[in-house]
């Protein structure tokens, strides 16, 4: 065996605990069960264990174990684990003890059930083996748990009690609740309860090594607490680019309104109007107004209900929610179970930086900072921009003037051009990509769109009618340059940074890159977005859409904009509906509506309805192809991994749009249509 291959090993899970700091969710739900994202914690782990392609995995069990063993029994990982009952709970080392039928076969890694990281399990068993350590611990630095001291050779050397003294080179850290074992420490638990930490010490007086290996910086969090079950799932959202996650067992949103980060898992079908906002439903929650309560507060009386065993008598009355502005029942930042509702502050639930008056949010592709601050008995929107940044002026005029003819961006409360920051109305969390991911009837969409497109229109007609007032917008063109910088970023950020083409195969692409570039350049300019897209769109109170990251704005081809949100990476448009819309969009700006303002005399020449149809295939292969230089750059060169899950759709896209223009652009339909989905 060489040091790059593992041996045989297996891996212990312990999911035997009663999980009491968690109550009350543990009370319905056993940890190892409790979902994060659709995902039971206990299968993250199975999910990280088995890539290490293991012998068996051995699970104990005692708190609610005929839930979890039934879970298991249906899971593709049934086959290879092996189960331990314990009655009484025995402990974190009598668990091991218990299972040492299993575990004295080979070297074995244990992985408590409520943690996730991305440590390297792999390199871990490598430096226990290379090491030649009875234990080696996984451990790093982390303030809140740190009491391991750790002597200077890296070896453990017992639990720190207080503020005493340590050796020279010691240090105080944590453990992060996975390690590996020799079969050999298993002499040192007795039969029956006992502690592994108990087991340690004794190790470590007889002589024998418990090493660590340091994994500091590591992505790390432990479930074991409501609150930190709260962040860790708020921020796998964020970590995976979402601000809502809906389980897919629920198909109509009904008269839900969802704002700020949301989580709903599965079967959770609240009854009536309801709003929630930085809220986690649990599965087996289910809400009810039970009438009005007509106490001065004009709340409204609620039940949480369990919807679980059949037998189980129903929840009582805990507690009242807020009456929402639709005439709904109102939540906000709390977790939501089968009988309660743990009530969190939004720092809690969302992991803060700084302190609660100050929240950074946003999980775009702007490298700006964005911050919630109490203002005035509500909230507003701090951005934060670097002293070099160009389109800072750019976005206090452009919010100005658009504010003026009736765009609906966010209010400009405030600006310290010393310090680079600007104060904005707060529109909340949810954009129209989020308010998307809630299953919705296709009525409902169209209409949503089609208030979306009323922006576009009242941007592309009255704003551009007006644009001289706006110079640092009117002198903005999108122009040939600009369009060859779009498709070299796509050739440099996707074909060679994604697809790891070779610059010679790619070079012949800039002849048909100059002709598009120069077609495009020739249609007819007004003000765009340049990137009206579904995320830059934020769904407000009632169903109202307003739009952000208007900052990059020029004056280019209608179409720019059309396409972007009509043929968007996002989200991807039945073709009937989308024709529909484009229609609306159509109706709406050409010389065909007599009755817009800006056809009057002296306004700007109509959008002739030919010469934007004309327009539409050569803006969509510039547009995609600038979305997926973007995804290649944001995800490879900023780290936003999370941009990469829309590739296959962008590539899809552009795919369509190169079989549509393969006469006039062959080399560039060669080169697409041989891409496989990264």
């Amino acid at each position: 065996m060489t040091m790059s291959t593992l041996p045989k090993l297996n891996i212990f899970i312990p999911a035997a605990g009663l999980g009491e700091r968690l109550r009350p969710i543990t009370d319905h739900i056993p940890k190892p069960l409790i979902p994060v994202l659709g995902k039971p914690m206990l299968q993250y782990v199975l999910e990280r264990v088995s890539a290490l392609c293991p012998n068996t995995i051995g699970v104990n069990l005692h708190h609610k174990r005929q839930l979890i063993e039934d879970w298991i029994s249906k899971s593709l990982f049934s086959e290879g684990v092996q189960l331990f009952p314990e009655d009484p709970v025995l402990g974190t080392g009598g668990g091991l003890k218990n299972a040492e039928p299993l575990l004295k076969e080979n070297i074995f890694l244990v992985h408590n059930s409520d943690v996730f990281s991305e440590i390297d399990l792999k390199s871990l068993v490598l430096h226990h083996l290379s090491a030649k350590n009875l234990v080696t611990l996984a451990v790093h630095d982390y303030p809140e748990f740190n009491n391991l001291i750790v002597d200077e050779m890296g070896f453990f050397a017992g639990l720190r009690s207080g503020p005493e003294q340590f050796g020279e080179g010691s240090r105080i850290l944590a453990f992060t609740g996975i390690a590996v074992y020799s079969p050999e420490f298993l002499g040192f638990l007795p039969t029956g309860v006992s502690g592994v930490v108990n087991a340690w010490l004794k190790a470590v007086k007889s002589g024998c090594r418990i090493g660590t290996f340091n994994v500091s910086g590591c992505y790390w969090r432990d479930v074991g607490t409501p609150v930190a079950y709260a962040r860790t799932a708020m921020e796998e959202l964020k970590r995976d680019g979402e601000s809502v996650y809906i389980h897919p067992s629920i198909k109509n949103c009904g008269g839900m309104e969802i704002g700020g980060y949301t989580v709903i898992e599965e079967n959770n079908l609240p009854d009536g109007s309801i709003s929630l906002r930085n809220c986690i439903l649990l599965p087996g929650a289910q809400i009810e107004s039970e009438g009005r309560d007509d106490t001065s507060d004009g709340c409204l009386l609620t039940l949480f209900r369990g919807r679980g065993r059949k037998d189980a008598p129903p929840s009582p009355p805990i507690g009242r929610a807020n009456k929402g502005g639709m005439g709904g029942l109102l939540f906000e930042n709390c977790i939501l179970g089968p009988g309660f509702r743990i009530d969190l502050d939004e720092s809690e639930m969302l992991g803060a930086e700084g302190n609660g008056d100050r929240i950074l949010i946003g999980i775009g592709g702007s490298d700006r900072e964005y911050f919630r601050v109490r203002r005035g008995g509500g909230t507003a929107i701090v951005m934060q921009c670097k002293e070099d940044d160009p389109d800072f002026e750019r976005h206090i005029e452009y919010t100005r003037f658009f504010k003026n003819h009736s765009v609906p961006v966010p209010a400009l409360q405030g600006v310290d051009i010393d310090k680079m920051s600007a104060v904005f109305e707060d529109l909340g969390d949810l954009s129209l990509y989020s308010w998307l991911r809630c299953p919705r009837e296709e009525g409902e969409i169209e209409t949503m769109y089609r208030r979306v497109l009323g922006i576009l229109i009242s941007i592309h007609t009255s704003a551009a009618e007006h644009v001289g007032e706006c110079p640092l917008l009117k002198e903005r063109i999108f122009d040939y340059d600009y369009l060859r910088w779009e498709t070299d970023y796509f050739t440099e950020r996707f074909l060679k940074g994604i697809c790891n083409m070779a610059t010679e195969y790619v070079s012949g692409l800039c002849e048909e890159f100059h002709r598009l570039a120069a077609v495009v350049d020739s249609f007819q300019k007004r003000i765009v977005h340049r990137d009206f897209q579904s995320q830059n769109i934020m769904i407000t109170r009632g169903g109202i859409p307003r739009i952000l990251d208007f900052q990059g704005a020029r004056m280019a081809p209608p179409a720019y904009d059309v396409v972007s949100i009509l043929w968007d990476p996002y989200y991807r448009l039945d073709d009937g509906l989308r024709e529909r819309l484009l229609e609306y969009y159509v109706s709406e700006t050409t010389s065909t509506n007599p009755y817009q303002s800006f056809f009057r005399k002296g306004g700007l020449r109509a959008i002739a309805e030919d010469e934007l149809r004309e327009s539409l295939l050569p803006c969509r292969l510039q547009r995609h192809m600038q979305a997926l230089g973007a995804y290649g750059f944001l995800s490879r060169v900023k780290g936003k991994k999370y941009f990469l899950k829309h590739l296959p759709e962008g590539l899809r896209l552009l795919k369509e749009d190169v079989s549509l223009a393969e006469s006039e652009y062959p080399l560039l339909y060669s080169v697409v249509m041989k891409l496989k989905d990264p």
